[in-house]
Parts: C-alpha cells; sequence; structure tokens
C-alpha cells in the first residue's frame, strides 16, 4: 500500500471480485465488454442520466490509484480505453464522449481500484450538473449495452 492509500484494512475489491468469479447485482461476467492482459473493461453498474451504458476501463492488476500504477498497466488502461471510446461513438449513436479518472476521496474516488469513466455524450446531457442523480442500474438494462459495445469492439476473450 502506498502513503497516499485509502483502501480500508480487509478491503473486498469488487473489481478484483469479479475477475475471480465473484458476482452480485453490481458486477455480473454479462457486464465485461473487452479483456486484454492487462486490463479489462465493463458497463457501469451505476448511470448518470442522460448517459447510459458508461463503461470501466479497470487495470487488471490491483492497484488503488494513479500514484500506483505501473507505466506498462497505464498503458494498457489508455489502449483499451480509447478502443472504448470509439466503440461507444460507433455502436452508441451518442455525439461524443468523455473520459475521467478519481483519486483519492477529494478526488470523489468511491471504489479502491483505479478505474477509467468513459461516457457517452449527447447534446445538452448536463453529465457534469447531474453527478449527484446517479442511480444503480440492474443487469438486464445493462446487457443490451454490452452487447452492442462486444460487436463494436471485437475482441474475443473468455472470462468466466
Amino acid at each position: 500500500m502506498h502513503a497516499t492509500s485509502h483502501e480500508p484494512e480487509g478491503y473486498s475489491c469488487p473489481f478484483c471480485q469479479l475477475q475471480r468469479g465473484v458476482f452480485d447485482e453490481h458486477n455480473q461476467p454479462s457486464d465485461v465488454v473487452a479483456v486484454t492482459e492487462r486490463a479489462y473493461a465493463r458497463i457501469a453498474p451505476k448511470w448518470w442520466p442522460g448517459n447510459p451504458g458508461a463503461v470501466l476501463v479497470i487495470p487488471r492488476a490491483h492497484v488503488e490509484n494513479i500514484y500506483d500504477l505501473s507505466p506498462a498497466d497505464g498503458h494498457a488502461v489508455w489502449e483499451l480505453t480509447q478502443r472504448v471510446a470509439i466503440g461507444i461513438r460507433a455502436s452508441y449513436e451518442c455525439d461524443g464522449t468523455s473520459i475521467r479518472q478519481h483519486n483519492e476521496p477529494a478526488g470523489n474516488q468511491d471504489v479502491w481500484h483505479l478505474h477509467v469513466h468513459v461516457f457517452p455524450r449527447y447534446e445538452n446531457d448536463r453529465l457534469y450538473q447531474r453527478q449527484d442523480d446517479a442511480r444503480w442500474v440492474a443487469p438486464t438494462d445493462r446487457e443490451a449495452f454490452a452487447l452492442r459495445l462486444k460487436a463494436a469492439l471485437g475482441i474475443t476473450f473468455d472470462f468466466e
């Protein structure tokens, strides 16, 4: 753990659990849209109004935040983030994309495993004015976006 760690002792990381086959309503194998050697992408279980189908790109190694990210994992995450943004743009019929990443509580990090958000963007969607309106989305609602994005990305993988 780095000096900037905020991960509680005994933390059960949902992103690591998903990779180990431990599922719950917020973490389903059907959410995963791409897997590479060092990173994976999944449909986010929490959406902001006006931006359905947002994606999280995550290093496969457990890394709490940007401060401890290795260059190899950083490169893998960024490469997959770009592919996901292109796939979202092509398959969601959106007007653009936004990418962001949070570190530490003051930076609004709420899961203690680095992840990059990739949002589909639409004219006047007010993404940054509606952050407090985020809601958990059922796996069945996420699945349609996962199928569209998997098809657009064309990355073959076995995650289960």
